[in-house]
């Protein structure tokens, strides 16, 4: 019962005095021959009376009363209510007079700048339209306090205000927010600390007190606290044998006048423990050896220079490192299809005969049955075909669920690039028998487009573009492109058409026709026409889905006429309608995620082709091709429903290549610099790298006949960080070389380049920025000249 009821039940108690208050204790007032209502304005009488549940002409107990009362109070709609009772002229009354709360027009909040007024917001409860509710606004009013208390306000002051209406029936509410400044951490004191000084500890927390640097702030956040409380300390401890360690209190002491605060900790350490036996109970599929090869303790390193010194034997127990064995012993479960499996760790506490505390570790399992997969569900897609997406998934209904093959095909699907990212995680459902259906959630997202426009090559000029690509054909993951570049110094025309099951086969099939006319603006190289055709088959390598085998064949006519200015590359090169047969075979293996800029994975490359000979037309060479792309993901940031993280990747890339033979084709050797025509090394311009070492004049003169060779080697190590589906940034290092033929190549001798880069995915392909320095450029003279080079690519991702 609330403090205004029981004043106002009092109230009524003492008015009704004399005899009414002796007839109200022999049972009961007499039946009033009125009722009347004062005082309302906004409810009507006969809501009021509605309400209170009293009539005239009907006797009223002292319960009836309070019940009346009461029934008032619950409908909001008043401030004060109070019952009395008189005779007028023989007639007795019954008085119900009632306060009426004002009506909230609206409600605001200002002043709320540093923690964002929509989180301030979400905190009020009042209703507006409806009567004003005292408690509601003090509860409201007390959450923003707590809000800015949790991020280290703790000199915030709300303050409710009201302004009436003329007629005060109806108010206006203002918040008013007197911010203040943050607390500031001044000092942390640690109690019950032993074996760790205070320095030691306050390391290991994120609420630092504040020091000497601008980044130094100190800012208190409960958040913050909350975590070292629960995670930092029991995890900085537990790496170093205090199993039993505990966090008694933490207080804040804050000073009102200047916002300092002096976080006090309470501590109980406990005593360390070292590890003593270990044993595997209730283990079935796996051997007692092999899950022995998850435990932690065997070794902790090497001593010594290097570790060269010998083996340091493990002495105190690390909770975080048996807590993370343990998860993987059960990840080595699931991904048998023991996803009921129970590892229990064990800690066996005991003191050795020296009193030492002693853990002794086990690891309790029980694996229950396999899950055997009942279902596999595809959910929302729409134009997509169910045969597209099941390509994708390595998980079949009948076999024993594997933990890592869900993930794989989430990852598979995601790479198809049809639906949007990022994608809803699987759900595994268990039905009746124990066993688990799968659900995989898609969202279609347009594949196709039309595109037209201007583009800006930086060795064919300025032109336009004119496009048709469709990455879904008919929803069923066949590819069409149509292609057409014009302008100054390029007229290229293409159409391709994939489909990655013929006849929905695991035999896939690409058919590409072109006509290309490009004029090299880059180191003056001339004009080359070509124009033909290939076709492609790829087959799966031993059943094997993510090696393939790719076979294809191509025809082209070529004619390539030079530059009036380079005379000597034209006369090397010279080629009037040239043909070009070749076959060849290439083999790959792909396990990249999240493409097209790759955060984990490899791909592996090997291939090789025959030109001329036995196949008819120009020259006689094979070419040996070999590339492997590896990355390893380092974190994210952000992400969850709906939205993609940004992640962060170390990549390292290597691609080598080898001409055996005679090739009257300048396109089919090897040129390294730039980014754009040949083999890309930034920093360093196209055509520079050559044979006989770096040409600081390549970009003048124009490339000589000597710029290409017959082999060549690339690296590339990156940090690598993937903002979006389409939009990558890096720091990178280049480092490679091009010899005249295969038995000089030596990878030991390269040039380097490094430097930042940022692509994006353009409706005409992958575009790319990147400023890289040369470390290896020499002067005409020879000198060392080392620069930084702008590189505007086109068409290629590194």
């Amino acid at each position: 019962m609330t403090r205004e009821l029981r004043r106002t039940i009092l109230i009524a108690v003492v008015l009704l005095v004399g005899p009414g208050i002796a007839r109200a204790q022999r049972g009961g007032l007499p039946a009033p021959d009125t009722v009347i209502v004062q005082g309302n304005r906004r409810v009507t009488t006969a809501n009021v009376l509605l309400n209170a549940g009293i009539l005239a002409g009907r006797p009223i107990s002292f319960r009836d009363l309070q019940r009346s009362i009461q029934a008032l109070y619950a409908t909001g709609q008043y401030d004060d209510v109070q019952v009395s009772e008189d005779e007028v002229d023989g007639r007795s009354r019954l008085i119900i007079r009632v306060r009426e709360r004002p009506l909230l027009l609206k409600w605001t909040v200002r002043g709320a700048e540093r923690v964002g007024e929509s989180s301030v917001k979400e905190k009020v409860t009042v209703i507006e339209g409806r009567p004003i509710d005292p408690a509601e606004v003090a509860r409201s009013r007390a959450k923003i306090d707590s809000l800015y208390r949790a991020k280290g306000y703790y000199l915030e002051r709300t303050r409710p205000l009201y302004v009436y209406e003329a007629d005060s029936a109806r108010l206006r509410l203002v918040f008013d927010i007197q911010e203040g400044r943050r607390v500031a951490i001044s000092r942390v004191l640690v109690e019950g600390n032993k074996r760790f000084s205070d320095a030691e500890v306050v390391s290991n927390l994120r609420s630092k007190p504040e020091g000497f640097f601008w980044f130094e702030k100190g800012e208190f956040e409960d958040e913050k606290l909350a975590e070292d409380v629960r995670e930092k300390l029991p995890d900085f401890y537990g790496r170093n044998g205090y199993a039993d360690f505990q966090v008694l209190d933490d207080t804040v002491i804050v000073n009102d006048t200047t916002g300092k605060a002096t976080l006090i900790l309470k501590v109980s350490e406990g005593d360390p423990y070292r590890v003593g036996a270990f044993e595997v109970v209730g283990n079935r599929r796996f051997s007692t050896d092999q899950i022995e090869a998850f435990y932690p303790f065997t070794v902790a390193g090497r001593t010594g220079f290097l570790g060269l010194g010998g083996v340091r034997p493990i002495q105190y127990f690390d909770r975080h490192a048996w807590e993370s064995a343990t998860q993987a012993v059960q990840q080595a479960y699931y991904n048998e299809g023991y996803v009921y499996v129970q590892v229990r760790p064990d800690l066996i506490r005991r003191t050795d005969a020296q009193g030492n505390p002693i853990v002794d570790l086990r690891w309790t399992i029980d694996e229950g049955r396999p899950a055997i997969i009942s279902r596999v569900e595809i959910r929302g897609n729409d134009i997509t075909h169910e045969r597209v997406i099941r390509e994708a998934i390595v998980l079949i209904p009948g076999d024993v669920f594997r933990q890592n093959a869900l993930m794989q095909s989430y990852q598979n699907i995601s790479n198809l690039g049809f639906f949007q990212q990022p994608l809803p995680p699987p759900d595994t459902k268990p039905n009746d028998q124990g066993d688990l259906d799968i659900v995989f959630h898609v969202s279609e997202k347009r594949t196709g487009n039309v595109n037209f426009g201007a583009t800006i090559g930086q060795g064919t000029g300025l032109g336009g573009f004119l496009g048709l690509d469709e990455a879904n054909l008919f929803g069923q993951g066949k590819r069409g492109q149509f292609q057409w570049q014009f302008g100054q110094n390029v007229n290229d025309f293409q159409i391709s058409y994939s489909d990655p099951a013929l006849r929905e086969s695991r035999i896939s099939g690409t058919l590409t026709l072109y006509n290309r006319r490009v004029r090299y603006r880059i180191a003056d190289v001339g004009a080359l026409r070509r124009r033909g055709g290939n076709i492609q088959f790829g087959f799966p390598v031993l059943g094997d889905r993510y090696t393939r085998l790719f076979m294809n064949y191509g025809i082209d006519q070529q004619s390539f006429t030079g530059s009036a200015t380079n005379t000597a590359f034209r006369q090397r090169f010279l080629c009037q309608n040239c043909v070009r047969s070749s076959i060849g075979a290439t083999v790959l293996r792909d396990r990249r995620i999240d493409l097209p800029f790759a955060t984990a994975g490899s791909m592996v490359s090997v291939g090789l082709s025959q030109s001329g000979g036995i196949l008819g037309g120009t020259g006689d060479f094979q070419k040996l091709e070999l590339e492997g792309r590896f990355y390893a993901p380092l974190g994210q940031i952000g992400g969850g429903l709906g939205k993609s993280p940004v992640k962060f990747t170390l990549g390292l890339s290597t691609r080598s290549g080898f001409v055996f033979g005679d090739s009257p084709f300048f396109e089919q050797l090897f040129s390294l610099g730039g980014t754009q025509f040949g083999i890309p090394l930034r920093g360093y311009d196209e055509f520079s790298i050559t044979p006989k070492g770096y040409d600081p004049l390549a970009s003048i003169r124009g490339a000589s006949p000597d710029a290409v060779g017959k082999s060549f080697f690339l690296a590339t190590g990156e940090f690598g960080m993937r903002i979006s589906q389409g939009l990558y940034a890096s720091l990178f290092v280049d480092a490679g070389n091009v010899w005249a033929d295969a038995q000089h190549f030596n990878p030991t001798k390269l040039f380097r380049g490094a430097g930042v880069g940022l692509s994006v995915i353009s409706p005409l392909g992958p575009v790319g920025l990147d400023y890289a320095y040369g470390f290896d450029k020499v002067d005409t003279a020879g000198r060392p000249a080392p620069s930084w080079k702008f590189h505007f690519r086109l068409g290629n991702l590194f």
